[in-house]
């Protein structure tokens, strides 16, 4: 019973010291490659996010992991999504395959039913983020899209609008 509320001042120590360490050493590498590393972007963005933060945990808490295998596992989850993030904004390809395309799930007061369903989205869902924008009427709204990020857009109606910004949201459904 002792061991498991207290096992040594060693192991404490180690957990400290690996976690003062391998902060610093995650804080600097994430500095050096840019905002874009940590950004609600896409899928990928999310898992590596999680991975840096697992990894992170068991340098802390595994004896098995040293300081300089998180510090490696941190670099090379970074450079991979440095690596994705750069061949993505250079290919279409590659940014199609890492990047869902936006939804569109309300248009012109009409519910896009068939795509709420494929997105596993309710009408309440739609209505709350019409609600959480001051939107009081459904009618003065012109489309909700379900973003790459997983959040939802909602865009009002305008007199003279052009509608551009709903040009690469899967075209076939206007």
């Amino acid at each position: 019973m002792e061991q498991f509320l207290f096992d040594s001042w060693t192991s404490l120590f180690r957990t400290l010291s690996i976690g003062l360490l391998s902060y610093g050493v995650l804080v600097l590498q994430l500095r050096i490659s840019g905002k874009r590393t940590l950004s609600k972007m896409n899928a990928f963005d999310f898992v590596v996010t999680i991975a840096l933060g697992s990894t992170l945990a068991t340098m802390l808490l595994s004896k098995d992991v040293t300081l300089a295998d998180g510090t490696t596992a941190f670099a090379l989850l970074i450079l991979l999504q440095y690596i994705i993030t750069w061949l993505s904004v250079r290919s279409e390809n590659i940014q199609h395959l890492m990047k869902a395309q936006p939804a569109l799930l309300l248009y012109k007061g009409q519910f896009m039913e068939q795509y709420m369903k494929r997105e596993r989205i309710t009408k309440e869902e739609i209505l709350a983020a019409i609600r959480s924008q001051g939107i009081g009427n459904i009618e003065k709204v012109d489309a909700v899209v379900l973003e790459t990020q997983g959040n939802l857009s909602v865009i009002q109606k305008i007199e003279d609008g052009s509608g551009s910004v709903l040009q690469n949201v899967k075209p076939n459904q206007l």
